[in-house]
């Protein structure tokens, strides 16, 4: 559409996740840092919270790439979409840890087999961890289910590490009376913030430059100065925003983007003129 205008390879704004356009922002290099560290010394439940879009999938698929280059250390198990019944996380995490059973298998031969599987790793000194994307979404049962499991063997160390990754309310959501265990088993908590104004214009750059882009500037100041304002600066809303911007730059012609095509943008964008965190939250699910 605008590539060759731009003189860009690659569209620099996608809303898919893309591990290319992580920038290591001093927030998320402490997660980072941190999160590897409370693997390193298996730390049991890790809890990572954040509005939408300020990046927590895009963390989460960068620790898991981490941990690839340590395949002799540490066998990983990913579930993005976690609104599953307690058998039904079960057979997720079977498929992830290559757990052989068949379709009539009962749920009591099927956790055994994931547990057999646990201590054999764990034989091997391998460490399992266990990502779990949108975890708010995740059912009390289920949770208790996976806590239950990641200590099965009965010795202290864990047979399974769990990360969590959600939004606000799964703080609300793991201080229910029947989470009380899993919750007192966080050995580290963090919540990801929205961007300043200069992570935003650090943000931006950044994704021009991995995306190709050469020159020195392709939005004007005041275009950040309003690019920040309307998207509190959300990673994606400044997405959705940056690519209109751009549309709406190359559609006049023009090779700057300033704030009048920023504004275009907004306007045509009905998240931004809500006032509502809620409604942006809604908006954006969907």
């Amino acid at each position: 559409m605008y590539l060759q205008h731009f003189g860009l390879a690659q569209y620099p704004f996608s809303l898919t996740p893309n591990t290319h356009f992580f920038l290591k922002l001093p927030s998320h290099v402490e997660v980072f840092d941190r999160l590897i560290e409370t693997l390193e010394n298996q730390g049991g439940f890790v809890k990572i919270t954040g509005e939408v879009g300020t990046g927590k999938t895009m963390l989460c698929r960068k620790v898991l790439n981490a941990l690839e280059n340590y395949k002799h250390r540490y066998v990983t198990a990913y579930v993005p979409h976690p609104i599953l019944s307690e058998e039904g996380i079960m057979h997720a995490l079977a498929e992830e840890l290559s757990v052989a059973y068949k379709a009539n298998t009962s749920y009591y031969d099927l956790l055994k087999r994931i547990t057999e599987q646990l201590v054999a790793l764990n034989l091997e000194n391998k460490c399992v961890v266990l990502f779990i994307d949108e975890a708010q979404a995740m059912p009390e049962e289920s949770l208790e289910a996976i806590r239950l499991l990641s200590g099965a063997s009965g010795s202290q160390k864990k047979l399974l590490q769990v990360v969590l990754f959600g939004q606000p309310e799964l703080d609300i959501h793991i201080e229910h009376p029947s989470l009380h265990k899993l919750n007192s088993q966080i050995r580290f908590s963090y919540k990801l913030p929205a961007l300043d104004r200069d992570g935003v214009e650090a943000y931006v750059q950044h994704r021009l430059t991995k995306a190709g882009f050469s020159g020195s500037v392709m939005f004007s100041r005041a275009a950040l100065d309003q690019l920040y304002k309307s998207s509190r600066g959300i990673p994606r809303l400044i997405n959705i925003l940056a690519h209109k911007s751009l549309m709406a730059a190359y559609g006049k012609g023009q090779q700057l983007v300033d704030h009048n095509h920023v504004s275009l943008a907004v306007a045509d964008t009905e998240s931004i003129s809500q006032d509502s965190q809620t409604l942006i939250r809604r908006i954006l699910k969907n």
